[in-house]
């Protein structure tokens, strides 16, 4: 006997063997449906007895194993049942012929048999046979059971008829000798009459007789007949018989102690012989039969009347000793093992896990010859469903792996791919592995992970063997989300090139995938590719912000509590996520969400089409790809969309695609990121203005203000400032109000400043803007109203003196603020609007002082002469002009009288203030503000004005500042920066090779009149790239060779300085060079320029380009 039945457990000794088997051409799925019927009857009540029969059925069962029935009988197949089809009666003869020859193969054993005829009808079929049965198809055969049982009955009774006959002691017979196979060539001559002989005869016919006695039913009787038996073969050291004997009477005892079996769930698991088993399904769990540890309710009283029976840790002792007679032959090693495998089970049920163990070891190295590679494969796989069955779930994983290994072994000329998939998915919670990633997020890692890594490796391979490379690209993705920590830095590159070369042909995705077993495998969301720590949402930039009307928000204010302090409540982060940020977003506005994230890989890792996931209004995510550094760090990534509806949004995730492999990750799965919040509210939406002023203003962009604009003016000066206004959104623009305010300032105003808004176009400009994309241009007058009022100068002081020119030189600042307030659309119905400011910044320079004013009289009484002294503070030559009066010229920094015949002034005239605000003012303010009543009326009625003459011509000079000026002016100090001897601007891009010194010349050439110097230029490296993030952390990339600083002596004019340095690159890249300046003039001799400062036009220093590339491989290198 060369093929083990692993199934076998110890119950089946009480069990007789019946085979059914097709004849003919039947139908596969016919047969077994035929099939699961008749072993439906496993058990049969004998009529006029208390005793029961218990059957086993196989539809296959190799007749050189039922050489084997007298050494024990369970293995003897003593009913055959034939099953087939016939369709008329010519082919009943073949029919009839066959199922003969079928009973031949087993005639030696078999005690009855039948034949079950499908679909034959007519004379032939009418005919009464017992061992023939006529059904007109195999849908219309009710009593197929009944049928089984009376041909149960009548194997029962053949072996009652057996037992009785051998179980009589007849002293007059001669007792034949039973023998198993391979024994039959060593009993030849031996001396039958001899006395050690015939106690063989007995021993062996006293165990053939137990096994008898169990199966029809007679526990008591066949624990005496063992017993005996076991005596007898002892005395005559027939171990093979008597290792029987012993396991024939550990079965009859596990049957009385277990009567609900002690197959357990493992008899199921056999596809092979899940139909075979079947039978036994009905026996082995009777309800009731078991209590919680395995045994029967009351054994003691049972215990006592069965005296021959063994305890439970005898059975184990015996089955031991059973066990080592076997292995003695070796012509017995599938009894040995099939031995060991009952033990084994009765161990399970004893939950003795060690000492099973031990069988379990020994059935391991138990050599059957040579197997088949299906045989070894059904060896490892019963193996490690017994480990399982015992609590060995590593052990079982290792031996279900072996199996799996062995279906696509070298020698298989067909591998099973699919089998080898299937088993491996099995071993999975033998070594702590679960499929789904979730499981990978609520601790720490359980199990090997090198065995894990090992594992997901094979299931890669085999599923790609299969021909499935989603599979492969799933099992690869989840081996890098979850494996990601126990990697090295070779094996992170081996995976990720893997998995690209599986995505371009099946990309992966977030689908679940279904496996045709039923197993769902669930997407790898690659949360870890990048890692990201925080997730911010944030505010729409100053001027798109969008703001409630007071009385709306008024009433709109939460009332819920009545009390005004709240104790601190711990939040988790998930509460944290869905709290509502004070801020709110636009329906049609691009909105932003910043992400800092941080690259794990070795390599630079490229994440495409990167965007959020959001729910709760339709948003138009814009998908943005990045590339991040090997180990970058944190590192900000805005991620960009447009809410389409106006509600409450909740930013759930992100989506990216990296490797091919497209990943939803859900922030709720990442309880690592910090997050100050994830819902926001999105109102209707508003129009949108930008603004915009002509080339030649400097535009700032502020961030407390929408924008800025710097003006220099001269004192009295008036300039016209040209602002644009175009509406950019898809709203239409319905309410648009401007204001200004001035910031708090301590000079004191004489007039107004921002005295009013003249706007060209006047009525049409909101129908202007209400139109998309409408453009409208408004004139705003900006003067500077300061009048410095100096204390008179001393007579003896000459006018043009230079302690006069110094006293008014000073430069004063005036600041204020114009609002735009706008809105319109389906956001001002629910009530918000939109401010866009512009910040102005007015530089006032003096122009024109008054040092001194007196009076003369005039030869009428109602007028006379008013004498000003008139100083120009400027740099140039300037006219002042009144009404009827001549011109006065004024060069540079000088000083002239002017005398100006004017009516006296009615001051009665002016407004006086009202008696309520005389008793609510104070003196001194009611002086103050008469004073500067009188000053009003004088000046409006001397209409005094200046008119600087070289700024008046008709020539482009006069819209030029001299701000401009200095830009379109050629720097005095000539700068010229060389890398590798070549000249480098920032157009021009320096190539050089990792490794090699890289030399940097400056040079200096001084054009001016004067002499410069000394200076001290730094050189810092950084990296740009490309997104507004610039990267001065390159101590590791670059490294320099000396000092990154450089040091100039003075030049004198029309002189060179050139300084020399070199760097070293120790990375490929894209470096650039900032040289920073640093004026150390400052107490240096007086030829040095001791004490004046060059304006920053003088030191245009060029941004250096170096491209670093890694140097050519030499041959043989």
């Amino acid at each position: 006997m060369s093929v083990p039945d692993y199934m076998q457990c110890a119950e089946d000794h009480q069990t007789v063997l019946v085979v059914v088997q097709p004849v003919g051409i039947v139908p596969e799925d016919q047969f077994f449906r035929i099939y699961k019927r008749i072993a439906s009857v496993a058990q049969v009540s004998i009529r006029d007895s208390q005793r029961n029969l218990y059957i086993r059925y196989r539809h296959h069962y190799l007749p050189e194993n039922n050489d084997w029935g007298d050494f024990q009988t369970h293995r003897k197949v003593v009913g055959l049942i034939c099953v087939t089809t016939c369709g008329s009666g010519k082919e009943w003869p073949q029919t009839s012929e066959r199922f003969h020859g079928q009973k031949e193969v087993f005639g030696a054993t078999l005690y009855d048999s039948r034949l079950l005829v499908f679909g034959l009808q007519g004379e032939i079929a009418e005919q009464q046979r017992t061992d023939v049965a006529f059904y007109p198809s195999y849908d219309d055969c009710p009593d197929v059971e009944k049928k089984v049982e009376d041909f149960v009955e009548s194997i029962f009774i053949v072996l009652e008829s057996k037992r009785l006959d051998r179980a009589t002691d007849k002293s007059g017979d001669k007792i034949p000798l039973l023998c198993v196979p391979f024994e039959k060539k060593d009993f030849v001559g031996l001396d039958t009459d001899s006395r050690h002989y015939k106690k063989r005869c007995q021993g062996r016919m006293r165990k053939h007789v137990g096994d008898l006695c169990l199966q029809a039913g007679m526990l008591q009787d066949a624990l005496v007949h063992y017993h005996m038996a076991v005596e007898l073969l002892r005395s005559v050291n027939d171990f093979l018989w008597l290792g029987a004997a012993l396991e024939g009477l550990c079965s009859a005892s596990v049957i009385f102690h277990y009567p609900g079996g002690t197959a357990g769930k493992a008899a199921g698991r056999n596809p092979s012989a899940a139909q075979g088993q079947a039978a036994d399904a009905g026996k082995r769990h009777r309800p009731g039969a078991l209590t919680t540890n395995g045994i029967s309710a009351d054994t003691s009283s049972e215990i006592g009347r069965a005296k021959n029976c063994l305890s439970p840790e005898d059975i184990i002792e015996k089955y031991k000793e059973a066990i080592s007679y076997y292995g003695k032959y070796k012509n017995a090693g599938v009894i040995e093992l099939e031995a060991c495998v009952k033990a084994v089970r009765v161990l399970a049920i004893q939950k003795r896990a060690m000492e099973a163990s031990e069988f379990l070891q020994n059935a391991v190295y138990i050599n059957l010859g040579q197997l088949s590679e299906e045989e070894k494969i059904q060896r490892y796989s019963i193996l490690s469903e017994l480990y399982y069955l015992i609590g060995f779930h590593r052990k079982s994983a290792f031996f279900k792996r072996v199996a799996a290994m062995q279906c696509v072994a070298p020698t298989i000329p067909e591998p099973g791919w699919r089998a080898c998939y299937k088993l491996l998915l099995e071993t999975l919670p033998g070594y702590s592995l679960s499929l789904d990633p979730k499981d990978f997020s609520k601790g720490a890692h359980r199990g090997w992970a090198a065995v894990q890594m090992r594992l997901l490796h094979e299931l890669v391979y085999a599923s790609r063997r299969m021909g499935n490379p989603g599979l492969s690209v799933r099992h690869l993705s989840f081996l890098l989300q979850t494996m990601l920590d126990f990697l090295s830095d070779q094996e992170k590159k081996e995976v990720t090139q893997s998995l690209e070369n599986y995505t371009s042909k099946c990309p992966g995705g977030m689908e679940v995938i279904t496996l045709p077993d039923g197993l769902r495998l669930h997407p790898v969301p690659f949360t870890k590719l990048p890692i990201v720590r925080s997730v911010k949402l944030l505010d729409l930039p100053v001027s798109l912000r969008p703001h409630k009307q007071k009385g709306l928000m008024e009433n709109s204010m939460s009332t819920k509590s009545p009390f005004i302090y709240s104790p601190i409540i711990m939040h988790n982060r998930g509460e944290e996520r869905n709290k509502k940020i004070d801020f709110q977003w636009v329906q049609g506005d691009v909105c932003e969400v910043q992400l800092m994230v941080y690259n794990p890989m070795p390599f630079e890792l490229r994440v495409e089409n990167m965007g959020l996931l959001t729910s709760g209004v339709e948003f138009e995510s814009l998908p943005a790809a990045l590339s991040l550094p090997a180990e970058s760090g944190l590192y900000p990534v805005t991620l960009v969309g447009v809410p389409r509806t106006a509600g409450n949004i909740t930013v759930n995730g992100y989506h990216t695609s990296v490797f091919g492999v497209t990943s939803d990750c859900l922030l709720d799965s990442l309880t690592s990121v910090r997050t100050s919040g994830c819902l926001v509210e999105v109102i209707p939406s508003l129009p949108r203005l930008q603004l915009t002023l002509p080339p030649a203003v400097c535009l700032e962009i502020l961030e407390e203000l929408s924008s800025s604009v710097s003006v220099q003016l001269f004192n009295g000066e008036t300039q016209q400032l040209t602002i644009t206004l175009e509406n950019i959104g898809s709203e239409d623009l319905e309410t648009l109000e401007i204001t200004s305010k001035i910031s708090n300032t301590k000079e004191r105003l004489f007039g107004e400043f921002l005295i009013r808004l003249d706007f060209s176009g006047g009525e049409n400009l909101l129908q202007d803007l209400m139109t998309v994309n409408g453009i409208s241009v408004t004139g705003l007058p900006i003067s500077s109203p300061l009048r410095q009022v100096l204390k008179p100068r001393a007579e003896t002081r000459p006018p043009g003196s230079e302690s006069s020119k110094t006293d008014y030189n000073h430069v004063k600042m005036l600041e204020a603020v114009m609002t735009f307030k706008y809105s319109g659309g389906a956001g001002k119905v629910e009530g918000y609007y939109r401010d866009l400011t512009l910040g102005l910044h007015v530089d006032v320079e003096p122009s024109v002082f008054f040092t001194r004013v007196s009076t003369l009289p005039a030869t009428s009484t109602r007028q006379c002469h008013l004498l000003l002294d008139v100083f120009n503070s400027t740099e140039h030559e300037l006219t002042v002009s009144a009404q009827n009066n001549q011109d006065l010229v004024l060069h540079a920094s000088e000083c002239q009288r002017m005398a100006i015949q004017v009516d006296k002034f009615d001051f009665d005239t002016l407004p006086q203030p009202d008696q309520e605000t005389v008793r609510y003012t104070s003196l001194k303010l009611l002086e103050e503000e008469r004073l500067h009543a009188q000053a009003s009326m004088i000046n409006s009625t001397l209409g005094i004005t200046w008119d600087i003459i070289s700024f008046g011509e008709a020539s482009v000079e006069g819209v030029l500042n001299q701000l401009v000026l200095d830009h379109l002016q050629l720097a005095p100090l000539q700068w010229d920066v060389m890398v590798n001897g070549k000249p480098c601007d920032c157009d021009i891009i320096a190539d050089c090779k990792v490794g090699d010194a890289v030399p940097l010349e400056v040079k200096l050439t001084n054009r001016s009149k004067n002499t410069v110097g000394p200076f001290a230029l730094t050189v810092v490296p950084f990296q740009d790239y490309q997104n507004g993030v610039q990267n001065y952390d390159l101590q590791d990339a670059v490294t320099f060779i000396g000092s990154n600083t450089f040091y100039i002596d003075t030049v004198n004019p029309s002189e060179e300085s050139l300084c020399l340095g070199a760097l070293l690159f120790l990375y490929s890249g894209d470096f650039y060079l900032n040289i920073k300046f640093q004026d150390d003039s400052v107490g240096k001799e007086p030829g040095a320029g001791q004490g004046k400062e060059l304006p920053l036009s003088w030191f245009g220093l060029p941004s250096i380009h170096i491209r670093a590339q890694e140097a050519p491989m030499e041959a043989g290198a």
